[in-house]
């Protein structure tokens, strides 16, 4: 049984906030029994608030005058925005004022909040955020989408790592599948890194398949998918616009006759579970996996719904203790996650001092 925790929720973050963000923060708090810190401009969230009739709720307003736009520089929300709901928000969660964060807003602001104010993991180099995508037999985890643009391979290894956790404990898959994202099944394809990671993957105790090309990635075939942040967000939003494009043609197509229209009326309860099957949504948001405390990272255009589905994900991940879990297996996989590393500077000359001690 979840035990209640308290989430702190960025109210001022997403094209909707902050009507859609404090009315799916109280439809959380009615359904999953958690606490509510809403964070940003009191009087805007009161307003919400009163408009609900939420006051029996345990809900609070922490006071944030600042608000992170989306064409903001995510530096200068650490270096100039620091009253902004989100940097307020992740400074909740560091004072143990709440276990999670959730935010709709600027995600390159989120990932640096959350890496400045949380910190990283220890042993981890960056995090990387991880997105739940459907599949046609489950769901697949790609990391990285959208934190890191370029990597290097031992970063690739830790992102599989913190995955392959994040599917075993939050999506209780027992020994996920994890594939490297490339242009190819064949040893050779792929970018120097990519392939590098493939040969450190091989290695290692994951239940690593190999190379997965990107019309492999839905079908259900592997569980963790690991490619550099560019490369994901770019996968997340063809996926996200496939999507959309095939369910407004749909539309089109089932209007167009008095045939298809009865046949609609037949099928609906098949559209709604596929239409929910498909629905970001339904994810609520995705984690930044590699800080020290739960961040649900939402959809920019997240309504109330994702809102409060994002809130479920915080509180199942700080449930989950998905934290302590990674940090085992990053000792497990210690060996496999330093090859490829270039020694720092007072390493090497250490390395030189022991060498000539030898001879």
């Amino acid at each position: 049984m979840n035990k209640k925790i308290k989430i702190a929720v960025d109210a001022m973050g997403g094209d909707f906030a902050p009507t859609a963000v404090v009315e799916g923060a109280v439809h959380a708090c009615r359904e999953y029994g958690v606490e509510i810190v809403l964070v940003g401009k009191k009087d805007l969230i009161n307003k919400a608030l009163k408009q609900l009739n939420a006051s029996y709720l345990p809900i609070s307003v922490h006071h944030a005058s600042e608000v992170v736009k989306m064409a903001d520089n995510p530096l200068d929300v650490i270096r100039k925005k620091k009253d902004s709901s989100i940097r307020v928000g992740v400074q909740i969660v560091k004072d143990n004022m709440a276990a999670a964060f959730v935010s709709a807003g600027n995600s390159g602001a989120v990932v640096s909040a959350g890496l400045f104010g949380l910190k990283r993991i220890k042993g981890i180099d960056r995090p990387a955020i991880a997105t739940v995508m459907p599949t046609l037999t489950g769901r697949v985890i790609v990391a990285d989408a959208g934190a890191n643009n370029s990597c290097k391979p031992f970063n690739l290894v830790q992102f599989a790592i913190m995955s392959s956790v994040y599917s075993k404990y939050f999506l209780k898959c027992q020994n996920p599948k994890v594939g490297v994202l490339s242009n190819g099944e064949e040893d050779t394809k792929g970018t120097e890194v990519v392939k590098q990671t493939h040969r450190l993957l091989k290695q290692g105790s994951l239940n690593y398949i190999g190379f997965v090309e990107g019309k492999e990635v839905f079908n259900g075939n592997v569980d963790v998918v690991v490619c550099d942040g560019f490369t994901g967000n770019i996968l997340l939003k063809v996926a996200e616009g496939i999507a959309e494009s095939i369910g407004s043609a749909l539309k089109e197509e089932l209007k167009r006759t008095l045939m298809s229209k009865i046949g609609v009326l037949f099928s609906r309860n098949a559209f709604g579970r596929l239409k929910k099957r498909y629905d970001y949504s339904e994810q609520g948001g995705a984690p930044l996996l590699g800080v020290n405390a739960p961040v649900i990272i939402a959809h920019g255009r997240s309504s109330s719904y994702a809102i409060k589905n994002a809130v479920r994900a915080a509180r199942d991940f700080a449930n989950a203790s998905v934290i302590d879990h990674i940090q085992n297996d990053l000792e497990v996989n210690n060996d496999l996650q330093t090859i490829g590393r270039k020694p720092s500077f007072i390493n090497r000359v250490l390395q030189d001092i022991s060498l000539k001690k030898d001879e």
